[in-house]
């Protein structure tokens, strides 16, 4: 009885599961979401059934039956998070065993394999160890011998097909697959254009895409000539597509075409086979269909990766100029600069392309070295806790730094009647420091005019009459500006033993007689057109610019003068927005670079201006270019198109890189003509030119008819890698260094017009001092100030050193001890030549703190500031973009500097390591910089707690207690300064910037408000200014805001000693109120913060975000106490 109920039970349980089975084949059919539920309850159902009864478990697996493949059904139909969870309970080990058994049946049954594989396609993505899994088990073999045997059998193939492309993301899996011929195979089914079976085909394509990314199947495929064939294929899919439909099998092609040319031997076959010709005329034919933009893309990118690389067209990339230093530093990139063979070729060597570079061929993004650096910028995070604990410790003896005593008279003055009644010289300096005394003409220096070249006939430098009658007058810029004053320049008088004076470079000016000027032997008087700026720029004096420039010295020995330093500049009153990024642009100028390979006989390759040759090139057809005065660099010019020019940047002096600041003059020009200008040997990999940055211009037309200034121009701006390479010596070891190209175009307006393009505002040394000697005159009785020359640079200039507090109201004692106590204020500017926007800042602080307004007046009275504006003179003069003569970069010799190669920061530091000597640690120390890949003006500070939040390291408690005032100063500069952001602020410390000014301040003076403050190259993308690029009034605003949050500071740290004044009050809450309040937590600041973008070559424009509104006028304040010169400019218009 017992067996007949056992009998009973199995018979009921298989028509069971047979029923249950059936219910469950019905439901995948019908596929219908809401019946997951019932899915669910069936199959618990069944596997109850399998888990009691071992006849059903072996009726369901036995051959020829049906139940495996419902049950796999059910997976097939399901995805999303069924799979995951699938995977999540270990399915694809049990999966892929099922293949393997099933596989050892013979023969195998179709629509279990079928089956399996779907549902293989479907799980491997969602399973990160799929392909170690896959091999492991020898499943790869299974799905590959089973794909050779169903070539014809299309409802086979695809899933095979599918789990093959989930194999081979694997790296190791693909070597394996390659080694059995699976490349071979898949070509045999790639084919021709075919409107059938395109499902087969895509998949296929992008599976051989994923093997070709191994080095050694790309070669396989090479020496297999497939490159030619899928060359031919493309073309073929690219005809006889002509309604677009297969769009992502094109693109597919070009995916394998891709990851094939990312070894050498497939760029040269890719090049042997006309690739670059074919692609190049494929995508022109595409340009007009805006979705088939990827295919564009990706053609582009296999066209400049496989572009040749080429060397620049220069004898070497080390500086034109050769400066002699006094010692060579033991190591570092100058000690292997000397060190290299006179004969040695640093432009370009064999080592450039021996290796196959995939990591640098620009796989997923044209900006991917940027994203490998954000990678691993937390590695550069100090983590030593002893390193960022400050440490008060004098690197020099104190006997040592006594001679510093002497730029510290205000500790000891005892200010007598004599001193309070009049404005006394600055102290000159004691001998031993070898102050250098600006020389004056005393006599008239001669002069010559030049067409062409120079003439013999001199002409006085008192004969030249400077015309100030503006626009119309008698000097107006009329027909007369045709007759070109080439070069008005002021050369050596041998017969009076004079030296070497300046040149008024290039003005288009006029020769008339005048009998109210000196007359010469010749009878002609050069007539110099000058704005009438005095009243807009009260700190500008064309005379004064002149004399200065005669005491600068520079290492090639410049004779001209650029004319926008010598006029001026006058900010503009309109808004400058931050230029809107046309779609497809960069594309468009890589498509032109590639033509110079594909039509090689339509290239000019003109050389027109070369400083290696020591001359310029003038035959009428060609645009004239000069950048041989102060502040200038640009060493080549050569003419590609009849309106296209490459530009060739000069590295730093004793350097043989950093290409980034340029300035120079452009005549010649035809009216209404667009012309392309590439500057080619860029460094970086990334710029805000990307990001709506555009480049300066400065007209002398413009500048005559009364608008002297410099404003934004040019259209069709992009940065991008070029196709021409560094040496491995020039890189650093690093081979296959690309450069990158950043191009503009301009349409000039004038005829006859000289115009001067620049990286940003230029403010050249001479301007300093023209700037320093005009705030001089500024100076009143209630005012300190004090000018010393700090030292003598590399190069025999000055280094100025500036003293600026206020005198006190009276010579009581406690006056006097009110004085002596204040505390002191340390800034510093332009240590980087090339970021001229920090001196434009450090001029809105100099100008605001010699203005006659109560604030100003305030400020003075709470603090002593100690300035040197202008750290590094010498790279400022000689164009120079971050080093100084040494070939190094100063703001990264703090820790050490040398006496003899880093004069400046020696004696800076040397004052700093003085007044901590007698225990006068500076309360603030501010560093301006610029920043050329970042918006807005944001602060590094330096804390302990905030840098070890950025890392895991454990600390003791006592580690992390720190005064947060460090905080409150930008938080201040956030609340007044609209430019001011404080959500890019940062306090991290790096081991990358331990020898920097902010970190070395910091830890070995003891200054806790120790900062960089950096402004923005570009523009702002918050605050008051979003939308718009920044200009020299934000600039000078941000130097006198800077002073204001100082005067706040003092008012919050000790608002009993502040003197009680209502219109400051009155006027610092109206400052307050009508800005916005940032008040964001600070993150870690990363070199780059640009958004990421899909497109793989196009950039997007960066925001489309309406600038805001002006302000209400009303809101401005009414008086003009302590506004900048172009703020005066702007209110007297």
């Amino acid at each position: 009885s017992l067996r007949i109920k056992a009998s009973v039970e199995q018979s009921l349980g298989n028509s069971r599961v047979l029923m249950l089975l059936g219910q469950l084949e019905k439901l995948n059919g019908e596929a219908v979401l809401s019946d997951a539920e019932v899915s669910r309850h069936i199959t618990s159902k069944i596997l109850h059934l399998i888990q009691t009864q071992e006849k059903t478990r072996k009726e369901i697996t036995a051959k020829g039956s049906s139940g495996m493949e419902v049950i796999l059904a059910s997976l097939e139909v399901s995805g999303g998070r069924r799979v995951g969870v699938l995977v999540s309970k270990g399915g694809t080990a049990i999966l892929l065993q099922l293949l393997i058994t099933t596989s050892k049946e013979w023969p195998p049954s179709e629509e279990l394999m079928l089956q399996l594989h779907t549902i293989l396609a479907k799980v491997g993505p969602k399973d990160r160890k799929f392909g170690i899994k896959a091999r492991i088990n020898g499943a790869l073999n299974i799905t590959v011998s089973l794909l050779k045997q169903n070539l014809q059998n299309h409802k086979l193939l695809l899933p095979c097909l599918q789990v093959l492309r989930v194999y081979s993301a694997n790296s190791v899996n693909a070597v394996s697959l390659g080694k059995n011929g699976v490349v071979e195979l898949l070509f045999k089914i790639i084919g021709p254009y075919s409107k059938k079976n395109t499902s087969i085909l895509k998949v296929t394509l992008d599976t051989l895409a994923a093997l070709l990314k191994s080095k050694a199947n790309a070669r396989r495929a090479v020496d297999r000539t497939y490159v030619p064939t899928l060359l031919a294929v493309y073309q073929d899919w690219h005809r006889n597509d002509t309604r677009h439909r297969h769009v992502h099998i094109r693109k597919a092609i070009l995916g394998c075409i891709r990851n094939i040319t990312n070894i050498k031997l497939g760029r040269k076959a890719f090049l042997e086979a006309d690739g670059m010709r074919i692609l190049y005329s494929t995508s022109t034919e595409c340009l007009s269909v805006r979705t088939l933009d990827p295919l564009i893309n990706t053609s582009s990118l296999i066209m400049r990766k496989c572009f040749p690389k080429n060397r620049l067209p220069v004898p070497t990339i080390r500086s034109v100029f050769h400066y002699q230093l006094p010692h060579i530093p033991a190591e570092g990139p100058v000690a292997q600069l000397y060190r290299q063979p006179p004969d040695v070729d640093d432009v370009v060597d064999e080592s450039d392309d021996n290796d196959d570079t995939e990591a640098d061929t620009e796989n997923d993004t044209e900006n991917e070295e940027d994203e490998k650096n954000h990678k691993t910028q937390n590695d550069d995070i100090e983590t030593d806790i002893s390193k960022l604990r400050p440490k008060e410790n004098l690197t020099r003896p104190l006997e040592d730094l006594k001679m510093y005593e002497c730029f510290f008279p205000e500790l000891s003055e005892n200010f007598q009647v004599k001193v309070l009644t009049s404005c006394q010289t600055p102290a000159v300096l004691p001998k031993s420091l070898a102050p250098i005394v600006v020389p004056t003409a005393h006599a008239p220096s001669p002069l010559s005019l030049a067409q062409g070249e120079l003439t013999d006939l001199p002409l006085d430098l008192d004969s030249i009459c400077i015309s100030k009658d503006g626009p119309g007058g008698a000097g107006g810029a009329g027909e007369g500006l045709a007759q070109e004053l080439e070069r008005v320049a002021l050369e050596e008088d041998t017969l009076n033993g004079q030296s070497q004076s300046p040149v008024v470079g290039s003005l288009q000016g006029e020769l008339e007689h005048d009998d109210d000027c000196s007359s010469h032997s010749s009878g002609e008087l050069g007539v110099l057109e000058v704005p009438d700026t005095a009243a807009l720029l009260p700190l500008h004096d064309p005379e004064l610019y002149i004399d200065m420039v005669k005491g600068t010295k520079s290492v090639p020995q410049y004779t001209e003068v650029a004319y926008p330093d010598y006029f001026g500049h006058v900010a503009p009153t309109f808004r400058e927005h931050i230029l809107e990024r046309v779609y497809g642009v960069q594309r468009a100028k890589i498509f032109q670079d590639i033509e110079r390979m594909i039509h090689p006989n339509d290239i000019l390759d003109k050389v027109v201006y070369d400083l290696d040759l020591k001359r310029l090139i003038d035959d009428g057809e060609s645009l004239k270019f000069n950048s041989q005065f102060e502040s200038g660099n640009l060493r080549k010019a050569v003419q590609v198109r009849k309106f296209e020019y490459d530009l060739i940047l000069n590295s730093d002096i004793n350097s043989n890189h950093y290409h980034q600041w340029f300035y120079f003059e452009v005549s010649g020009m035809r009216v209404g003509s667009s012309y392309r200008f590439n500057i080619i040997n860029c460094e970086k990999v990334n710029s805000q030119f990307n990001y709506g940055m555009q480049v300066l211009m400065y007209s002398v037309q413009e500048a005559i008819s009364g608008h002297p200034r410099w404003v934004r121009t040019g259209t069709e701006i992009c940065y991008y890698k070029n196709h021409f390479s560094r040496s491995s010596i020039a890189a650093g070891g690093q081979k296959g260094k690309s450069y990158y190209t950043m191009t503009f175009t301009v349409t000039f307006q004038y005829r006859d017009d000289v115009c001067y393009f620049a990286y940003h505002y230029p403010y050249t040394y001479s301007t300093l001092k023209m700037h320093l000697q005009k705030l001089e005159a500024l100076r009143t009785p209630q005012i300190y100030l004090r000018q010393d020359v700090l030292c003598e640079t590399l190069g025999g200039n000055s280094c100025p050193l500036l003293t600026i507090t206020a005198m006190p109201q009276s010579s009581s004692n406690d006056q006097i001890c009110q004085f002596k106590n204040r505390p002191y204020v340390f800034l510093t500017a332009r240590v980087h030549p090339g970021e001229t926007n920090a001196s434009w800042v450090m001029k809105g602080t100099l100008e605001f703190l010699m203005s006659p307004s109560p604030m100003a007046q305030s400020l003075r009275e709470s603090y002593v500031f100690k300035i040197v504006p202008m750290l590094n003179p010498d790279g400022v003069i000689n164009g120079n973009h971050r080093c100084s003569l040494s070939g190094e970069d100063l703001n990264r010799q703090w820790q050490r500097p040398s006496p003899d190669l880093h004069p400046t920061i020696f004696h800076t530091k040397g004052l700093l390591q003085y007044l901590s000597s007698i225990q006068r640690v500076p309360l603030v120390y501010c560093d301006y910089h610029g920043h050329s890949r970042k918006k807005n003006v944001f602060m590094y500070g330096c804390s302990i707690k905030e840098t070890l939040w950025q890392t895991n390291v454990n600390a003791a408690a006592c580690d992390l207690q720190e005064d947060l005032s460090y905080r409150t100063l930008p938080k201040i500069l956030s609340q007044l300064a609209p430019a001011f952001s404080m959500a890019s602020c940062s306090f991290v410390v790096e081991k990358s910037k331990e020898s920097t000014a902010r970190v070395v301040v910091w830890r070995e003076i003891g200054v806790q408000k120790s900062y960089t403050m950096e402004s923005t190259l570009c523009g702002c993308d918050q605050g008051k200014y979003k939308g718009l690029q920044i200009g020299t009034r934000e600039l000078e605003e941000m130097g006198a805001q800077f002073c204001i949050a100082l005067l706040r500071l003092k008012r919050l740290s000790s608002p009993l000693e502040f003197r009680n004044s209502s219109h400051f009050l009155d006027v610092e809450n109206d400052l307050i109120e009508s800005r916005c309040k940032v008040t964001s937590s600070t993150t870690y600041v990363l070199d780059e913060d640009e958004p990421s973008f899909m497109e793989e070559v196009d950039y997007s424009a960066e925001s489309n975000d309406e600038p805001e509104p002006d302000p209400d006028p009303q809101e401005t304040p009414a008086d003009e106490d302590g506004l900048s010169d172009s703020e005066l400019a702007l209110r007297r218009s």
